[in-house]
């Protein structure tokens, strides 16, 4: 029997498993599901923002190898 279960039956079983036994954790799963989100998201927001601030006429040791070529 379990050769015939698909992709979505799959999913299905585990979210009614997850429902039955972890219900009563379920809200603090989502709040820490919730606050890991933001943080990524901040992280990404301020990654992006710093490399913006360095200097365009900062010269790798990549392009001084290519302009000796």
């Amino acid at each position: 029997m379990p050769a015939h279960l698909g992709g979505w039956t799959g999913l299905i079983l585990v979210i009614i498993v997850l429902v039955l036994f972890a219900a009563p954790k379920l809200p603090q799963i989502t709040k820490s599901v919730a606050q890991s989100m933001n943080i990524f998201k901040k992280e990404i927001r301020g990654n992006s923002t710093d490399s913006s601030e360095t200097p365009a006429d900062e010269k790798t040791p990549a392009d001084e190898k290519n302009q000796k070529n």
